[in-house]
Parts: C-alpha cells; structure tokens; sequence
C-alpha cells in the first residue's frame, strides 16, 4: 500500500489523535496521542520508506536520479559521511508528538517522483541539511548535525526543505524591494515581484516613494494615479507567479503614514471596498515616525505630504526624508503640496481596519533607526515585519537597465530552539556552529534575476537567527509568561545569542579577512554599538533565572570589554545578525511553542486539508505545568509587549509580534476599560500601539481577534517566510 492509497478510513492514528481532545474522567488524555506518533510510524512511515542495502547505494541512487545535488556529496569521502551518521543514530531521536512526525513527513520528507514513497527519514533530512552547509568543513558538517538532531538550530523552511535537492526552490526566506518615483521603477519592481515570487518567499514592497492620486505629471494637474493601482497591479502579479500553481503568492505593501493616499490605501483592505480598488490577498503595513504619535496624542492636525513634492525640495526619495525630524520645515514649505487631516481620526481608522482584517502590520520606523547600528536608513520590513535592514534607492532607465544600482534585501533565517539551547553542552559553540549555517546560505545566494537583491545581498552578507519555544520553556520551568521571572531571562538569553553571534561574525571577519561593506562607518567599528553593555550589566537578576543559567557562561563588562576590541580591530563578516521571525509548522516538528509568543490553546486544534482535524498538546504539558499556560487571548497583551521588549534591546533588526485580543475582553484585564462594557474597541488598540511603541518595540505584525462566535479574524498565516 502506497501513501497515495492511504486515508483515515485504513489507518489508526487520525482516531487516536482525536481521542487527545476527548477528557476522560476530567482528565486530557495525552497518552493516546503518543499512541497515535507509533501508529503513525508503524502504518504510514515504515511500510512506504524506499529501503536501501547500503548508504552509498541510498546516495548513488538519489544522485542518479535527481533527487540530490552531486556536488556537495563530492566534498565528503563514504567513511566520513558514515561516521556522520552513526554520529545521529546514537543521538536515539525521537519524535515526542504526533503532530511533530505528521509535519515532517508531509511537509518536508523527500519523497519519489510518484509522491507514493518517501526517500528520507528526519536523520536523511538532517544529515543533507549538515553536509550541505558544512561545504566540506568536516568538524563543522559534525557540529550542525549535533545542533540539528538535538533541536537546538532550526534553519527556516525554506533552507531545511530544500538543502542538498537536484530540484529546489530558493535556500532563502523573503524579499523586500522599493520602488522610487518613476514608471521605470514601477515597471521593473514589479517585474522583480513577479520574478521573486516564481523562486519563492513573500514579497515586501514599500510605494511610499510614489506620488500620490492627482499629484501632476509633466506639468499635467491631477494625472497622477496614487498607489492604489498599483497594488492591484502586485496582487494580481503574486496571484498568477504562483510556482506552478503550487502555493499561492504572497506580498505585503507598506506605505508612509503622511503619505497622501493613506486613507485610499487602509480602504483598500475593507471588505466592503469597491472591487476596484479591494486588494484581497495583498498584506498591508504602515510605516509610522514618531511624529505621528506626537500628533495623535495631542489631538492635532496632521499634514499629508505629497513625495513628488519632498522628493523636488530633499532631492532623496520620500522614504528616505527624517519626517519627525523635517515636519515643520515641510509644513512650512510652501514648495511642497499638502493637506491635513485628524491624527485621531487616522488612528481610528487604523484601528478599525485592525478589528476587521488584522490589518496593517505596523512599523515604528523611528525606533528602529534609532536602534540601527549601520550608517544608512531603514525604510520598511517584510513581509512577517521582522527584517529591518537599510537600503539604498536604484536609479532605472528607459531601457530597464539600472543606472545606479542600489540596495534590496533577502532575508536568510534560522532558529534556536529555546528549551534545547539552554541544555547544550556549550551555549556558544552552538551559536557559532548555526552563525556558520546560516552565513553558507548568504555566500551562496545568487538571486541575479533581481540585481538590487543580489548586490544587497553581496554587501551586506545579513542573516537572521532568532528564537522559538519561550512559552514551552517557560511553563516547563514554572515561570509565568510575562513575569518579572519571564522578562528577566528574555533579556538574558537574548543577549547572549547576540554576545556569540556578535564573536562568530567576528571570527568569520578575521578568517577570511573581510567585512560588510559598510563597517568603517557603523557603530560597531567605532565602538558606541557597545556602550549599552559596558554602562549596564545585563546578567540574571531574579533568583529562579540565576538557577537557570547555572554552569552557562554569561558575559560580564569585561567580556564586552574584549569583544569590543576584537570587532574594531578586525570587524563583522554580517551587517546584521538576528531577527525573530513567526514559526509555522516547523515549531511543530520542534515539539515546542511558536517564536515568543504564549500560546493559544493547552491542545491546538489545526484543520489539516483532506484529513481533518489534527490536535496538538502544549509541549511538557502536564498536571505541573497547565497553569502556567494561559492563553494569548486571556493574557493582558502588555505582558507579550514587554516580552518582545526585553529581547528586542539585544536583537539588532525586529521581531513578529503579533496581539492577540478578544472582541469581548475578559473583565478586569485593562484598567482603563469601563466595567459595564468589555468590547473591544478602537481605542483599546490604540492604547496597545502606543505602549508598544513607548517600550520601543519595532513592529507589530497581526492583530488577532477572536470573536464571540469563536471565529478567528487576522487568522492567515505567513508560510512564505516563516521559520
């Protein structure tokens, strides 16, 4: 029997893993669902895996017929690839759920031509995975193995499924791209959006550059068409470069907040807008200065300013002007077209847009330059609202062609499994052997269809490492989520990836005698990036963290002190380092909680396509441990904030944080909510957005409401660029 001719009517595990939602005697009934991951295994996986005589038979095989790449094998004689995976047999993996086994099985196993067999078993998957990114380095092919098998590094979807495959997709996550003021521009972002969106991940675009609806053109009054049309135009690009009809397309636009097509642009989303202007399956974010807060929380009128207009008098494209910073002199400016609106009333509309779609995702664009450690100007994010890295604008011609070649971003990502991070022999070993993982997939990304990409890329030599399991770990160790215990080792676990990224960057700098393309004149290389860390000791303050870092090494001033030297006297390889992205399935396959965020249910329910309902506990839930598992949706969300707050202090681009409220808010969780009534409302997101932004948080991703008819709005998922 083949895994075409399987359904639930012949197997087992899909009736046993249900039986996890069914109490017995009051009780959940978590051994059923390990019943399930072994009937599982023994009637899905063991009777459909292609059997082989031998190693080097598996890999002749998958060789010959273009299942893997030739080429990073070649690198590796047959004793030392044995020695590898002997190395993972005696590591007794394991998967802890059924949902985990599910995943991998489904979603990321190499599989026949046929789809009827599977060619790979996880240890296969991490062995590739190791090899891969090793690119012969023996001792660094065995230590990727070791991080990989253990779960403690987690490289993002689309590097871990598609490492060492004949026929794959890209190894990267998501683009960002920017278009400026000009058809040419226009034409050729969106035929990079086309292109970007064949090879795979989300798409971010920011049209705060172009000028708004009736601005003039050539001198012509009220022939400019706004941003609108033109994210139409995107969505139905991303709609049709789908690969292969495969997944569909998916791409975010953000747009300036003074910008003067705000308004058409949040209406764009409404689902009562006119079909000529609703965009369905096109994200939003709004790009949001400081000023804008000012201006709100005085009550204020606030100026839209038209780019055509800044751009004549800044001679710099509109994204790339200070507005906090210029606003009276552009208000004053007579040069420059504009009108005034409500701040309130805009934020409303935010608001509004928020409880309705989730949407927009929000960008703190003064906060996170302010906290940018690189000469140069970040402009937008991407598309899960975690990547924040400067760009330079291009210059197109008439022919297509790039006259000044400028800066877009690729976003390489990788993960740290918390709770198996912290029980690593070697904390810093670990850091630098995933560093080293990720810097593979940033050398050989070759994204040539796109030369803005390709040339950021070539600059700047970014990665992302971030982190998931927070809750898990937490609740595994009796700590509340959000507690003074919670936020307290945040900020130190945190600190330290940054500490061991900061030294593997460095190293890699050293060996190969380079740096990114602008370390002269970053704040690394002239020693101020540092500061934060000689003026504060950012060790475990609270007793029950201090036990938890018991036998890891955390850096003291001294330490700072020494690393400081070591990058001004020889640099950093990577522009930037890290970045928390949302884990999807993948967090699954890990047995552990989603990025840093609580969780939603003590057991997830996941409407899988074609076979229904498939349930999954919190990790180490138990009698000990589901108390400390609220739900995101009956925790104060200034909890969450200040979560994200304490990690963002040490992670030099953003975070994917998303709100998670109910349309009737459980009694007494906000204080300034009147007792008579518990809606939900505007003004309470509001209050949100304001006190993420006060505790210097980047970026807000989804607002996710749940209704009182238990809906879920703001429910899709970024699978393009997630871990």
């Amino acid at each position: 029997m083949g895994l075409k001719t399987l359904d639930s009517n012949n197997v087992s595990y899909y009736d046993l893993n249900n039986e996890v939602n069914i109490p017995l005697n009051g009780k959940i009934q978590l051994d059923k669902d390990q019943e399930a991951l072994a009937a599982f295994l023994q009637e899905n996986v063991a009777p459909n895996m292609v059997k082989f005589d031998s190693l080097e038979d598996k890999f002749a095989y998958l060789v010959a017929n273009d299942y893997l790449e030739e080429e990073f094998l070649a690198k590796y004689d047959s004793a030392f690839i044995a020695k590898l995976y002997q190395q993972l047999e005696d590591a007794h993996f394991q998967f802890k759920t059924f949902m985990a086994a599910y995943k991998f099985y489904a979603q990321y196993a190499l599989r026949t031509n046929d789809n009827d067999s599977y060619l790979e078993s996880y240890i296969d998957r991490v062995a590739i995975n190791a090899l891969y990114f090793a690119d012969g380095d023996q001792d660094l092919a065995l230590s990727l193995a070791d991080e990989m098998i253990h779960q403690r590094y987690q490289p993002a979807t689309p590097s871990f499924l598609n490492a060492g495959r004949k026929r794959r997709g890209e190894l990267v996550s998501c683009f960002l791209l920017q278009f400026t003021d000009d058809m040419n521009s226009i034409g050729r972002g969106i035929n990079s959006a086309l292109q970007l969106s064949r090879i795979g991940g989300g798409v971010g675009i920011t049209l705060s550059n172009l000028r708004g609806a009736g601005a003039p053109i050539k001198g012509i009054e009220g022939a400019a068409s706004g941003v609108v049309p033109v994210m139409k135009l995107l969505e139905d690009s991303f709609s049709y470069s789908n690969q292969l009809g495969q997944r569909q397309g998916a791409g975010v636009v953000y747009l300036n907040i003074f910008h003067p097509d705000i308004i058409q642009f949040l209406s764009a989303k409404k689902e009562n807008a006119d079909e000529k202007i609703r965009v369905k399956t096109l994200s939003l974010g709004v790009i949001v200065p400081d000023k804008f807060y000012e201006l709100a929380k005085n009550n204020e009128d606030m100026y839209l300013f038209d780019p055509w207009g800044v751009e004549r008098v800044y001679h710099t494209p509109f994204s790339y002007v200070d507005i906090t910073k210029e606003y009276d002199n552009m208000v004053a400016n007579p040069d420059i077209p504009k009108h005034k609106i409500k701040a309130r009333e805009l934020e409303e509309e935010i608001s509004k847009l928020q409880q309705e779609s989730g949407y927009p995702y929000i960008i703190n664009i003064d906060t996170a330059n302010k906290a940018n450690p690189i000469d140069g100007k970040i402009i937008m994010s991407n598309l899960c609202s975690e990547i924040m890295q400067v760009q330079k604008p291009s210059i197109v011609n008439n022919r297509q062609e790039y006259e000044q070649l400028g800066t877009d971003i690729s976003c390489n990502l990788g993960s740290t499994n918390i709770a198996n991070l912290m029980a690593s022999p070697n904390f810093g070993k670990s850091v630098e052997a995933m560093t080293r993982a990720l810097t593979f997939v940033t050398d050989h990304s070759a994204i040539n269809v796109v030369p803005s990409i390709e040339h950021g890329n070539h600059q700047a030599h970014t990665i992302g490492l971030g982190a998931m399991g927070l809750h898990g770990y937490l609740a595994k160790n009796h700590i509340e989520y959000g507690s003074k215990e919670a936020i307290d080792f945040t900020s130190v676990y945190f600190m330290l990836l940054n500490y061991w990224t900061l030294k593997a960057s460095n190293e890699i700098a050293k060996e190969r005698q380079e740096t990114f393309a602008g370390f002269s004149s970053s704040k690394y290389a002239n020693g101020s990036y540092f500061d934060q860390y000689l003026q504060k000791n950012f060790g475990p303050k609270t007793k029950k963290v201090q036990e938890l870092f018991e036998g890891i090494f955390v850096p003291a001033e001294k330490d700072w002190e020494e690393l400081k030297n070591a990058i001004q006297k020889d640099g950093l390889y990577h522009q930037n380092r890290m970045a928390v992205a949302p884990t999807g399935s993948i967090s699954y396959i890990n047995d552990t909680t989603a990025s840093l965020q609580p969780i939603i249910n003590r057991i997830e329910e996941r409407q899988e396509r074609k076979i229904g309902k498939i349930y999954y506990p919190a990790p180490y839930l138990s009698n000990d441990t589901i108390k400390y598992y609220t739900s995101a949706y009956d925790m104060d969300m200034r909890r969450v904030i200040d979560t994200y707050a304490a990690a963002q202090v040490h992670v030099d681009q953003g975070m994917s944080m998303t709100l998670f409220v109910r349309s009737t808010l459980p009694k007494g969780m906000y204080e300034w909510k009147d007792a008579e009534s518990e809606k939900l409302t505007t003004r309470d997101l509001s209050i949100l957005r304001n006190y993420a932004h006060a505790k210097g948080i980047k970026s807000i991703y989804y607002i996710r409401t749940f209704t009182d008819d238990a809906g879920v709005i703001g429910a899709n998922e970024c699978e393009s660029c997630s871990i």
